[in-house]
């Protein structure tokens, strides 16, 4: 082998001036490789040195170069017969052969390093010598600390793992997040998110592309998703705690995006635990300065409306209150009702006293009308609009309502009439939690609608 940094002989029938060339394009590919290198002669001399070699251990080529073995310079006397047993070694066998041992530096210090030794074979098969690469062992056990990471998370993760390129599509997904956007995982690469998610994917992009712009955010954030129905599974409204790393290319003289790294956990019971409970204490409250407030009023029909309109309070839009002529055990067909109450203020219907009630003209329900199958059923019916036009107006409700829960008063044994709170396109449907909580509303206006009619009945 000839030393990089010297000019070597012309070979006899080679163009003149090929070998130099030859010997300068060797001598930049190893100046520029990223691991240490040194070569030797089957003699044991020192052949080439790289400027990473140089780095590390602060011997120029040109003090290296020409030297016999490692001995007294770049190994410690009580190494070297060691050292060169091993390298002696490397000349004879197949394949790399890795240790570890200590270099000297320059300056007298000493570094571990990781060395991978391998033979250089002659024109006849014969060992001509043999090249040494070696790195800082800290260096070598990051770079293998990464890559055991990169498996470990893309392996068993118990939480998803995405990397997302520069154009805001799937590069690689570990099985966790495969399963939570409800696909494999090479089927959604390359694919984009807007195939794999319903709502939430302008959320997520404008996360992604504030990553790529700016950096990653300070601490995670919470992303409410919906999936995309797939193979039949109904859509599925998911919160996923998300966290965003920049990934750059530690190969480029200037930091190169290569994407997004985007971890994410499901946190959907825990966050909707969190918001009944919010629910539930906000509503115990609202009933709470109800009571206080009722509790002033002389007149038992503006109680049971004062009930309503702390009710509505994050609860629904509108509230109408519909009361039979006469209270009844046992409602009897055809049912009639008699509007008696509206909230919010403001509503057109006006609130009329029970001895109106009894001689006022019944609501024009339409059979199968929900607020009539409550009082019927002595308890509560919700209903959900079909999107058909029309559907409010025909059910005799406010324009806009999408979804209602009608509740039957109830008191002393007797169904006095209904409640029916009604919800606009801004608002989710109504749930079981939402029927408990009117029924418990409907208890308190029932007990005020029924002393206001034992009052009326008295006069």
């Amino acid at each position: 082998m000839t030393a990089p940094h010297q000019s070597g002989r012309a070979r006899p029938g080679s163009v003149p001036g090929a070998e130099s060339d030859d010997s300068d394009l060797l001598a930049a590919l190893l100046d520029g490789m990223d691991a240490a290198l040194c070569a030797f002669d089957a003699d044991g001399t020192v052949t080439h040195w790289n400027r990473e070699a140089e780095r590390i251990l602060g011997w120029t080529a040109a003090e290296a170069v020409g030297r016999h073995g490692l001995e007294g310079w770049a190994v410690r006397a009580a190494d070297a017969e060691e050292v060169t047993a091993r390298l002696v070694a490397a000349m004879r066998a197949h394949g790399r052969q890795v240790h570890e041992f200590a270099l000297l530096t320059k300056d007298g210090g000493r570094v571990l390093v990781r060395t991978q030794l391998s033979a250089v074979p002659g024109a006849d098969g014969s060992p001509a010598g043999a090249y040494c690469a070696f790195s800082e062992v800290h260096t070598q056990i990051d770079l293998e600390r990464s890559i055991a990471l990169s498996e470990a998370l893309f392996g068993d993760a118990s939480w998803g793992v995405v990397l997302v390129d520069a154009d805001l599509r799937p590069a690689l997904a570990n099985a966790h997040a495969a399963r939570a956007l409800r696909s494999g995982r090479t089927a959604l690469l390359g694919r984009p998110l807007g195939e794999l998610l319903d709502q939430g994917v302008e959320e997520i992009e404008g996360a992604l592309q504030h990553v790529l712009a700016s950096g990653a955010p300070p601490a995670p954030t919470d992303l409410w998703v919906t999936l995309r129905d797939q193979g039949g599974a109904p859509p599925e409204r998911r919160c996923w705690r998300s966290g965003f790393l920049k990934l750059a290319s530690p190969l480029a003289e200037e930091p190169v995006p290569l994407g997004v790294a985007w971890l994410f956990l499901d946190v959907t019971a825990a966050r909707l635990a969190e918001q009944d409970s919010a629910r539930m204490r906000f509503r115990s409250s609202q009933l709470h300065r109800a009571g206080r407030a009722v509790a002033e009023c002389d007149d038992p029909m503006e109680a049971a409306s004062l009930y309503l309109d702390f009710a509505l309070a994050g609860f629904a839009d509108h509230a109408l209150v519909d009361l039979l002529p006469e209270p009844q055990a046992t409602p009897r067909e055809p049912v009639r009702l008699v509007r008696a109450a509206a909230t919010p203020s403001g509503t057109p219907t006006p609130a009329f006293s029970p001895a109106e009630v009894r001689h006022g003209i019944p609501v024009p329900y339409a059979e199968e009308h929900p607020a009539l199958e409550a009082v019927e059923r002595c308890g509560s019916v919700r209903a959900v609009s079909d999107a058909t036009e029309g559907w409010a107006e025909s059910r005799k409700w406010p324009d806009g309502t999408l979804h209602a829960l009608s509740t039957a008063l109830r008191s002393r044994g007797r169904t006095i009439g209904v409640v029916t709170f009604l919800r606009g396109p801004s608002r989710r449907p109504f749930d079981r939690a939402d029927t408990t909580y009117a029924e418990d509303i409907a208890s308190r206006v029932a007990a005020s609608v029924d002393l206001a009619v034992t009052l009326a009945a008295a006069d």
